[in-house]
């Protein structure tokens, strides 16, 4: 069953007969499972992977994107959730993850402009009780997100062989 969620994560469009083709299950047990997946929230939504660099849209509707390292002080009984948790209320926060290393959290951030990141790093992020530390990285170029690689492939510069 693992295998039709790996199928759904890589191509959410995929339909039901294809996966049940692919997996080799009958379409109504994929059907079925799909449904409970969605029912018990396993599956949270689906969702388009978008390259924003290749819309010509409106220039000035550009996004930044920041990955913010935080250090907290874990609290007795809750450790780093309610920290996580308050952090991920925040409209301009993407995700938060708690990581090892020199600091606690991992949040990806976006803004309209660096000045609007740097502001909610100063005026929301930092003056929550127990955030010791901060360390913003911003996004400079995407290369790969969520498995979907945003280079283009290189020519095939080969010679034609002919039989």
């Amino acid at each position: 069953m693992r295998q039709i969620l790996e199928l759904l994560e890589r191509d959410a469009q995929l339909s039901h007969d294809t996966i049940a083709t692919m997996t080799g299950l009958p379409v109504a047990e994929v059907s079925a499972a799909i449904a409970a997946w969605e029912a018990s929230g396993a599956i949270r939504r689906y969702k388009a992977v978008v390259d924003w660099d290749t819309v010509d849209d409106d220039p000035t509707s550009e996004m930044v994107t920041a990955f913010i390292d935080v250090s907290i002080a874990p609290a007795r009984g809750v450790g780093f959730d309610d920290v996580a948790a308050r952090i991920a209320r925040f409209d301009e926060v993407r995700s938060v993850y708690l990581v090892s290393g020199g600091h606690d959290l991992r949040c990806t951030v976006t803004g309209r402009t660096i000045r609007s990141v740097s502001d909610f790093v100063a005026q929301k992020l930092s003056t929550i009780d127990r955030v010791q530390a901060t360390a913003t990285h911003f996004v400079l170029r995407t290369y790969k997100r969520d498995g979907d690689a945003f280079t283009r492939p290189e020519p095939d510069h080969r010679l034609p062989v002919t039989p």
